[in-house]
């Protein structure tokens, strides 16, 4: 399967998710960007890290891209599967992505 034209920090950010290592945040997420997960909010750089690395040791997960969709100029849809140490696995996801200056300002994970 071709890998999916995604923008370079989606990009970045799904391959940063199959790796042990929370990942370079401040590469993909803006300085105040959201991260929306589990009926949180996770608000910039320090919180984002924290909440990736609680992930990871939670569920030891990979995930894989699905399908993408552009919803406006900044906004995309990614369809991704996600499998782990957690009930219900592998389960597909979605994940609503807004973009400003070249990073993620927002991340929906649904």
């Amino acid at each position: 399967m071709d890998p999916l034209p995604l923008p370079t920090p989606v990009a970045l950010y799904l391959q940063q998710e199959n790796t042990d290592d929370v990942g370079a945040v401040e590469q993909v997420f803006a300085p105040d960007a959201e991260v929306r997960d589990e009926g949180a909010t996770i608000r910039g750089w320090d919180a984002i890290r924290a909440w990736k690395r609680s992930a990871k040791e939670r569920y030891r997960y990979r995930i894989e891209p699905l399908s993408a969709a552009w919803r406006g100029d900044d906004a995309l849809h990614l369809r991704v599967r996600v499998a782990g140490d957690f009930p219900g696995s592998p389960a597909e996801l979605d994940y609503a992505v807004t973009l400003a200056g070249g990073r993620i300002a927002t991340l929906e994970i649904r």
